[in-house]
Formats: C-alpha cells, structure tokens, sequence
C-alpha cells in the first residue's frame, strides 16, 4: 500500500480495545482523528475517561490474578509472542499506511521501519522468555537462596505520536513477555495502530485482558492510569514536562514503578578530522530530518570544528532539496508531513524565534503544501547558533538543524553537555583516543562514534539528567517490568 487510492480504501475502528472487546466509552464521547497528510478525518475516537481506565485495569487485574497469561510456561508465552510477531509482518502494510495516514510519516518508512523494528522487538522478547535465568547466590552450606524474577503485576504504558508502533512494542514486549497485563494509553494524535495491535494480539492468543488499549487524552485517561492504585507500574515515553508529572502522580497514588523516556538535545560533534566528511554530513542531514524531525534522539545541535564549518555546510546544503515535503503515501517520498497544525504552529514559532535571535537561516523555513490540508514545514538549517539561543536549547520537534561552532575538545564536550538533556550523541573522529575520551566525557545515555542511530534491539535506549529514567530494549528492559525476589531457606543437613 503506498498510493492515495489505497489509503482511502482503509477504514478505522476507534473504539477501545477491553478485556479483549471492542467497545466504545462509557460516556459515549468521541474525538476526531484527523490526518495531517491532507486534513481529512480518518476516524471518530472513543474519547475514554477514569471511568474506562478502571474498566481495563480490572480486567488487566483479573488477567494477571487468574495467572492465564503469567501461569502458562515461558515456551507458552514464547509461542504466543512470535506468532503475535508474524501477525504484525502479515498485517505490514495496513499497519505502515495507517500510521502515514495518522502521524504523517512517509509509508516507505513506516513500513521498512516501524512495522518491521516493531515486529522485530516483539519476535525477540518472546524469544528471551525461556533463555532468561534466576540465580542462586553463593550462601554457606546450611542455606539456599533463590533470587526469582517475578512479574511486577499490571503495567500502564503511556506512548507519544511519533514512533506509535515502535514505543508501544519497545514497552509491551518485555511487560507482557516477563508475564505482565497491560493497560496502552496511546497518544490522542496517532492512535490508530496501537488498537490493530490489540486486535493482532487477541488473534495470536494472548488472553482477553492481558491487553487493553485505552484512547484518550492525557487529562482524561493518561492521569487517571498513573494516578490508579492497582497500576503496578507505569512507563512512559513523551516529552520531559509530562515525564516530571508522571513521577509525581506515581508517588501520589500508589508509589507505583515509574519509568520515564524523555526529552533530547542531542549533540553531533565533527571534528576536522572526520575520516569521511561526506559521510557524516549525509548523517547529519539524514538523521535530523527523518521522520521530519520529530525524534527524542535527533542531533539537533551540529557542532563543528571551526576549520571545517565552510566546507561541511557547503556539503550539507547540496542534500536538503532531496528532502523537500511530499505526500507520504508515495513510495518515493522520503519527508512527510508533521503530526498536526499545533507541532506545525510550534515548529514555525522556534524558526521565527531562530530568526529573531539572530541565528542565520541557510535552508527552509517555511510552511509549504498549504494547498493540501496538511501540516508540511521545509527543512530548515540556523547556522551561526550559539548555545544561549531557544533553537539551541529546547526541543523543537521537527525539521530544524542548529549549527554551532567549537575550537577543541575541551570545548565542544562543554558546550555540549550544557543541556538539561542527555539522551543521544555523536562523535566524528579519526582519533581513537579523542573518540573515547569524548565519549566518556558527553552525558549521554548513547554515545555514535563515525556514525549516527545505528541501532540494535540487543543495546539499551534511554538518558542521562531530564532525558528520563530507566531504559527501553535488550535484557535491561527486564529490569523495568519484574520485582527481584529472594527465597532464603535453611537447611539442616542431616550428613
């Protein structure tokens, strides 16, 4: 699917995804789901409340209570989980046009990208299930001691409208492996997918209410899911402001887990001696525009070494028109649209401030595509940043590069860590020592060396400082979503 014609031919069912049923509010409320490709409604959304985040955190308690999905044997659960997996790859590009069609990413990405890491991401935890081990700790002979694993009970998850599939599997998949129910609030602005990803659950076997799928907004349901006091857990992935929030109302109600993946500022460091400067002004300019911006990790901040600037940005402006906004329902459209005319509005109010503040503005700029209904901005490049302006210290969200400049190691690593953030950062050098040296020295939870976002579900993705709290992917991912417990018995050896 990657046309026009065929994305008019889906049709979306917006009610809630509980105890295993499809069912509308309690209220009977509804909102519009409105596609930033070309601001056309795609569906009426059950708008749900306290009153349905009751309802599936009961049903996720009873679920978990009853132990249908934690008492079955991990090769069970394995089994179930990579069929849920398969099920994703077999529903591909329904799902991949969906999220263009709700967040405006181009289909070509959602589809080799999102359907294909979420599918990924659920086939490997189901995998880890039956190869995770507990321990016996190194007791005298008069005692054993087991260390279990056991799940945490009723996860809530909370996930933002960029990568919908993605952050929902980073999170279900270990929760709902480790033998978790799971209560997803989706984000309001694409919330399309995570409830086919209910539909595909129940259809792979994983029990009714070991899954449930709540849509709303943050006040209406998000809250009520932290604040609730049989939510074991809470995870979230959004922006830093909602991140301290949910912390709070975790310790107001039932000092539930929090787990918290936020924010990002992330520096791009390219030294003068960069071993392929063509390669890393295609990074550079690739990884800041990919999904138009709208990544905790993009490198928003490019530093480069004073002795380089000129040429690297010569370079660089050469790639933008490769990215000029299209429709992103076709194949060949790598920059789509954003995910509504509220991050458009926010994304052009950081420009005009980049402007205001006397930052240089090399590339962009401006909305573009008005005549479609959708929400389409250029992107955009400030040269000339320096590190006290807005457009070099807050998260922008969207297709805007701020490039500064540094003299030396000592330098940038200061400049760069002068951020209330620490998600994602990259280094280009040719230098083995500078290259560990920065590396160490950067407050980032991801250091790249000569390269930017290459990734793997094997290595763990979170922050340093107000990037957030705890980490999603690999066997840390465990971490989050079990309570580690200790059995000391004692023995009195006959012999």
């Amino acid at each position: 699917m990657n046309s026009p014609t065929q994305a008019e031919s889906l049709v979306f069912d917006g009610r809630s995804v509980i105890d295993g049923k499809r069912v509308n509010a309690r209220s009977g409320d509804t909102f519009a789901c409105i596609s930033p490709v070309d601001g056309s409604q795609l569906a009426e959304v059950a708008r749900c409340s306290a009153a349905d985040i009751d309802a599936a955190v009961a049903a996720a308690r009873a679920a978990f209570d009853d132990h249908r999905w934690s008492g079955l044997a991990p090769a069970q659960r394995k089994k179930i989980m990579i069929r849920f997996a398969d099920l994703v790859q077999k529903n591909g590009d329904r799902l991949a046009l969906t999220e263009t069609m709700d967040m405006g990413k181009p289909v070509k990405y959602a589809r080799a990208v999102d359907v294909n890491s979420a599918a990924n991401c659920l086939r490997w935890y189901g995998e880890a299930v039956d190869k995770v081990y507990d321990e016996i700790a190194p007791t005298p002979r008069t005692a054993l001691a087991l260390i279990t694993r056991e799940p945490v009970g009723v996860v809530g998850v909370i996930v933002p409208w960029n990568y919908p599939m993605i952050m929902a599997a980073w999170k279900i998949a270990p929760a709902l492996a480790a033998g978790n129910s799971v209560v997803l609030k989706p984000s309001e602005k694409s919330p399309l997918t995570a409830l086919l990803l209910a539909d595909l659950a129940l259809e792979a076997g994983i029990p009714a209410g070991v899954f449930n799928v709540v849509t709303g907004f943050g006040p209406e349901a998000g809250s009520p899911l932290a604040l609730h006091m049989d939510v074991d857990c809470i995870a979230f992935t959004g922006s830093t402001r909602v991140g301290k929030q949910i912390h709070v109302m975790a310790g107001q109600s039932n000092l539930k887990r929090a787990w918290t993946e936020l924010g990002g500022k992330s520096p791009n460091i390219v030294f003068a001696d960069c071993p392929n400067l063509d390669k890393a002004v295609e990074a550079a300019i690739g990884s800041i525009f990919f999904n138009q911006g709208e990544s905790c990790n993009a490198p928003s901040r490019l530093f480069l070494q004073d002795s380089i600037r000129d040429e690297f940005l010569e370079r660089a402006l050469k790639l933008v028109p490769a990215y000029a906004p299209a429709d992103p329902r076709q194949a060949s459209t790598i920059m789509g649209a954003l995910v509504d005319k509220i991050q458009m509005n926010t994304v052009l109010g950081y420009i005009e401030s980049g402007r205001t503040e006397g930052a240089t503005l090399l590339a962009g700029g401006e909305q573009v595509l008005t005549e479609t209904g959708g929400c389409y901005v250029q992107p955009t490049i400030f040269a000339g940043v320096t590190p006290d302006m807005k457009i070099a210290r807050e998260e922008i969200f969207g297709p805007v590069l701020s490039v500064l400049s540094f003299s030396d190691a000592a330098d940038v690593v200061r400049q760069a860590n002068a951020s209330v953030y620490g998600l994602q950062a990259g280094v280009w050098t040719s230098d083995l020592n500078k290259a560990h040296g920065v590396a160490r020295a950067l407050r980032a939870g991801t250091v790249h060396v000569n390269q930017y976002d290459e990734d793997d579900i094997t290595v763990p993705f979170g922050g340093f400082k107000q990037s957030g709290v705890g980490r999603d992917k690999s066997l840390h991912a465990f971490d989050k979503y079990t309570e580690t417990k200790t059995t000391w018995i004692r023995i009195d050896s006959p012999v």
